[in-house]
């Protein structure tokens, strides 16, 4: 028999303390249940609101995209360095191992390749499936001003249901097609489109001008894409802009495992986005690293 319980007396029930009752760190996520909190809470870092995603999803839509040939070789080494990891079942089951702790972003839609019209996309993961692979939280295009606009909302809002159901957050991806405009104007349209039905998280894309306003008018957190390939200094200037004018983190891949050392630029992005490293300062860190190497 276990032993009797002290006397009251002989407690601490800390009466004068009123328990503290804590908003959850995240933009707009306060009112989300714990279990979502909580996968947000991985790939967010708690200390400064932001993340570091590597974005190696490219494949699902273009296959064998430059960089992506072997992730096994070229992406594995970068895993540790990221705070959360966005890529496709196929690669999480082939080739990431399961001893890795980094969180996963899972591409949840698909359908055309780059030969066909990107924006005829559906749904292309069960939600128990996602769950059995234990993700952090599901990723899903939509393409604004699209041909297949509302079949690409309607996933995402499908997604969002089947998400909440579970507590896994879902992250909307603003896609550009070739007839999309790039500017603040179709960004604040689409970001918000995505916020209001539903989403969680928004990943779209910098803009020179008037980016603030994008991340000003989004309810929900907005990480930045990485986009087309840059010059490193010009990537990581994006990548400090955007944080700087209210991006929760980035979302880069090509700028990162196409350069010339992908492990260095994950290093300086990662200073640049937690520790608001200058751009400069972060491309002279690029240049240590590498030439410490040669």
């Amino acid at each position: 028999m276990p032993e009797a319980d002290v006397n009251k007396e002989e407690k601490k029930y800390y009466e004068n303390i009123p328990m503290k009752s804590e908003c959850f760190f995240l933009k707009g996520s306060n009112s989300l249940d714990w279990g979502m909190k909580n996968r947000l809470a991985r790939i967010f870092n708690s200390d400064t609101g932001r993340t570091v995603m590597l974005a190696i999803d490219h494949g699902y839509f273009q296959g064998p995209t430059t960089g992506l040939e072997r992730v096994d070789l070229n992406i594995v080494p970068l895993v540790k360095h990221a705070d959360a990891l966005m890529l496709t079942r196929g690669i999480l089951r082939t080739t990431i191992s399961p001893a890795f702790t980094t969180p996963i972003v899972m591409r949840a839609s698909g359908g055309p390749s780059i030969l066909k019209e990107l924006s005829n996309e559906e749904i292309a993961v069960d939600i128990e499936d996602a769950i059995r692979m234990n993700v952090s939280a599901l990723a899903i295009q939509v393409f604004i001003g699209g041909e297949f606009e509302t079949r690409s909302v309607h996933n995402m809002t499908k997604l969002v249901n089947m998400g909440l159901r579970y507590g896994i957050p879902v992250l909307a991806v603003t896609a550009v097609g070739k007839d999309m405009v790039r500017d603040a104007k179709y960004f604040r349209l689409a970001c918000r489109i995505c916020a209001e039905l539903g989403a969680h998280v928004v990943k779209t894309y910098y803009v020179p001008e008037d980016f603030e306003t994008i991340t000003a008018s989004c309810p929900v957190p907005i990480v930045m894409a990485g986009g087309k390939k840059l010059p490193v200094l010009d990537a990581l200037t994006m990548a400090y802009n955007a944080i700087q004018q209210g991006a929760s983190g980035v979302d880069m891949g090509r700028n990162i495992f196409q350069s010339e050392d992908s492990i260095a630029m994950i290093k300086a992005v990662n200073n640049v986005v937690h520790k608001n490293l200058k751009p400069a300062e972060a491309f002279e860190l690029y240049k240590t690293i590498l030439n410490k190497k040669k």
